[in-house]
């Protein structure tokens, strides 16, 4: 699937289900890659990469040749938004976004003039995005992550902002957001439920994607029945722990 096609896919809000790396490992990126999900996030805010990881994982995701490339940037800053798509990402997803001023920010830094403030220097995602710069506008896509008491106190004017291609729930900080004393504290359960429904109609109010970061493929399947346009699962240095772990224990039952 072309980039075109992917961007205009989620804003088609056609569903889509996508995994996350963490680790910088580009061997086993491109093996995941491979699985057949319609995109692979590449963590740079709290993963474990620089900028030459996040280059070397969007190579392996195309080797892949099924899954999008995008990247979760560290900051809502054109800086790191601008070498991310550069790298050759389909789309960035911008961590705390609390105003339509940060959506708008975020829109403008993925934009070549005279939509935004982006910097022509294609060096790697003339490739596979673009070089047009109206062509590569067209076929980005910008994720504000919906996490902090600001930005779901804002949500419906940030999903309003234009040019905002979708939304996406960090259930850890938003469940702190909402009072929570850990990232999966219960105790919060009925408040949290309360805030994803509130962003997913914001979300559907204002036509974008509304997307949702899982631990596992079953809550991604409810997430997605729940009318969410795309889902992410979990994330390869929890299944590496996760595996090894059940692995241990299995050999040393009895």
């Amino acid at each position: 699937m072309s980039a075109l096609d992917f961007a205009r896919r989620i804003r088609n809000r056609e569903q889509a289900i996508g995994y996350w790396v963490a680790l910088d490992d580009p061997v086993a990126t491109e093996r995941l890659a491979r699985l057949g999900y319609d995109y692979v996030v590449v963590d740079a805010q709290h993963g474990m990469l620089g900028y030459a990881g996040v280059r070397n994982a969007m190579l392996a995701i195309d080797a892949g040749t099924t899954s999008a490339p995008l990247v979760r940037v560290g900051q809502n800053d054109p800086y790191a938004i601008g070498r991310a798509l550069d790298a050759g990402a389909n789309g960035v997803i911008v961590p705390l976004v609390d105003t339509a001023e940060d959506a708008a920010a975020a829109v403008r830094a993925t934009r070549y003039p005279p939509e935004g403030r982006r910097s022509f220097g294609p060096m790697r995602s003339q490739l596979r995005v673009g070089p047009d710069p109206a062509e590569a506008n067209e076929s980005v896509l910008v994720l504000a992550m919906i996490e902090t008491p600001e930005g779901l106190a804002n949500v419906a004017e940030i999903c309003a902002t234009p040019g905002l291609d979708g939304v996406y729930i960090g259930p850890a900080d938003l469940r702190l957001a909402v009072g929570g004393a850990t990232a999966s504290d219960p105790a919060v359960d009925d408040v949290f439920e309360e805030a994803v429904v509130k962003i997913a109609e914001a979300a559907a109010d204002a036509g974008i994607a509304a997307g949702f970061h899982t631990p596992t493929g079953e809550v991604a399947k409810r997430r997605l029945a729940q009318g969410f346009t795309y889902a992410t699962v979990s994330c390869d240095l929890v299944h590496l722990e996760e595996a090894a772990m059940a692995h241990l224990s299995a050999a040393r039952e009895g």
